[in-house]
């Protein structure tokens, strides 16, 4: 892939200072103090000169996010499909500006006549219900992971996660070896943009999916299940509930999915570990 474009200037930031009054409530005293918050603002996609989606996102890692985005859409089947990101500050946000083999191209045109409306959910501008719930590809990958591999990663995300722990509000989404070792986190405001950040970041290192797990500090719903069976990897932890969509889409696929995970436990919801 042939990226051309530099780095986000020094404008972009994932956080802002804000100054604050902390209230003391069951504990008196009130203290005035500078918080940081993380930074949402619009990112406008356009694909191949075509205005695609406007997703409220933190305007860091996105080239990633870019590559991730098109991967997750099925704009690209590869990497290769996505010949250049362009990204640029505009009056109120960015503007992210992907260019699409012309093979490809085509088909976002399609797409973008389709969409109506737009929203981190993926659902807006989808014209019927069959769409929604179109048939996914089988994860035929398998991963053996002990039960300690998953203890040593929800252990350790915490120590990637410098945006969260500056602010507290942002999501995160880990790729983890079988063992548990953290390779690789994305941060965002958007669990959705959190997990495409990291898909495109396992895709620009060239990392195969299917040789780790993912790990996203979110509720799972359906959409965080279908990204994952997409990118190939056959197991996805969340530390928060599946909603039931999201559970029936991983059974059907065959990805294995542990959610409400914490130190001491987690539930199995379908595949298996082992």
């Amino acid at each position: 892939m042939t990226i051309i474009s530099p780095e986000l200037p020094a404008a972009a930031s994932a956080t802002v200072p804000l100054p604050v009054q902390r209230l003391g409530l069951s504990m008196p005293g009130d203290e005035r103090l500078t918080r940081d918050l993380p930074v949402e603002a619009p990112v406008s996609i356009e694909v191949s000169g075509i205005g695609y989606a406007v997703m409220m996102a933190t305007p860091v890692d996105l080239h990633d996010y870019a590559l991730g985005f098109a991967l997750a859409e099925g704009l690209i089947d590869e990497t290769g499909q996505l010949t250049k990101i362009d990204t640029h500050p505009i009056e109120g946000g960015w503007a992210l500006r992907l260019w699409l083999a012309p093979e490809r191209a085509a088909l976002a045109l399609e797409r973008a006549r389709r969409r109506v409306g737009e929203s981190s959910c993926g659902l807006c501008g989808i014209e019927n219900i069959e769409e929604v719930l179109r048939p996914l590809p089988s994860v035929t990958a398998r991963l053996p992971v002990e039960r300690d591999a998953i203890a040593a990663a929800l252990s350790a995300l915490g120590d990637h996660q410098p945006i969260g722990r500056a602010t507290g509000a942002v999501h995160a989404a880990a790729f983890c070896s079988p063992t548990g070792d953290i390779i690789c986190v994305r941060e965002d405001v958007g669990r959705h943009n959190a997990l495409d950040k990291l898909i495109g970041a396992l895709a620009s290192a060239g990392t195969d999916p299917a040789s780790g797990f993912i790990l996203l500090s979110a509720r799972c719903s359906y959409e965080l299940v279908e990204k994952t069976v997409r990118a190939g990897c056959p197991l996805l932890v969340t530390i928060s509930a599946p909603t039931s969509l999201a559970a029936e889409r991983a059974a059907a696929a065959g990805l294995t999915l542990v959610a409400l995970a914490r130190s001491d436990s987690a539930l199995l919801i379908s595949g298996s570990l082992d």
